[in-house]
Order: C-alpha cells, then structure tokens, then sequence
C-alpha cells in the first residue's frame, strides 16, 4: 500500500486538529473537569487544590500534612548540625 497525498493530508489534518482540542481543553481545563466530575467520571486533580474552593474539613487536613512535613525537616536539619 503506497502512501498517497490524501493519506499525509488526513494525517495534517488529525496532528492540527488534536493541538487545537488540546490548546482548548488547556484554556478551559478547570471547568472541562468539574463537568466531567458532574457526571461522574473521575478526574484526578491535578497540582494544589485551590484552596479557596476547599471545605473546611480538606483545609484543616492539609494544614496539619503541612505541619507534620515542616516537623520532620526541622528534626532533619537538626541531626544534621553537629552538637
């Protein structure tokens, strides 16, 4: 089978489409995935939640993984200075 000219316009044509569909989906990211989680397909989050759109409860919690990470590098930093 001989690649022809529709063949490699086919595939210009797929490569420009799926940079437009993503370029969009990047713009829009946020609310392309909250309508997704609407209907019930489970989008991983992606980066650090916002913090304004988090209860209270997700709040209090990632407060105290914080603390519980700046805790063990300040026991780290101090076993490492020679007393």
């Amino acid at each position: 089978m001989n690649v022809t000219t529709q063949h490699m316009t086919g595939f210009a044509v797929g490569v420009a489409t799926t940079a437009v569909v993503l370029y969009a989906y990047k713009q829009n990211q946020d609310k392309v995935d909250d309508f997704l989680r609407r209907q019930g397909i489970q989008v991983p989050e992606r980066g650090m939640p916002d913090p304004a759109r988090m209860t209270l409860e997700e709040l209090v919690a990632e407060k105290e993984r914080l603390e519980d990470i700046i805790a063990e590098r300040e026991l780290g930093t101090q076993q490492e200075t020679p007393a």
